[in-house]
């Protein structure tokens, strides 16, 4: 999904080149994340994609991440609307299997 992304980008913005990745497995807080790298002829639309970059990250990547505290966990998912799952996995949707 991420090159996808990518590839959305190139379409949308002439002449610009872009490397997304996601990091996987324990980050403590504040750790990065996530890593968006435009380059293009004109500022502006490298700003315009980085933002649509990440935008459309949250929206269609399925990226999960399970909140630890001292007394318990919680799985996150459903960047857009944080909806917590405090048992069990992240649901999969069936053409996600």
């Amino acid at each position: 999904m991420l090159m996808q992304i990518g590839k959305e980008i190139q379409e949308k913005w002439q002449g610009t080149k872009v490397a997304i990745t996601h990091r996987i497995g324990s980050l403590d807080i504040s750790e990065v994340a996530v890593v968006i790298a435009v380059s293009s002829p004109h500022r502006k639309a490298a700003y315009q994609a980085n933002e649509y970059a990440i935008e459309r990250i949250k929206e269609i990547v399925p990226i999960w991440k399970k909140e630890q505290w001292e007394d318990g966990e919680s799985w996150m998912g459903d960047q857009l609307e944080n909806k917590r799952y405090p048992r069990g996995e992240p649901e999969m949707k069936e053409n996600n299997k």
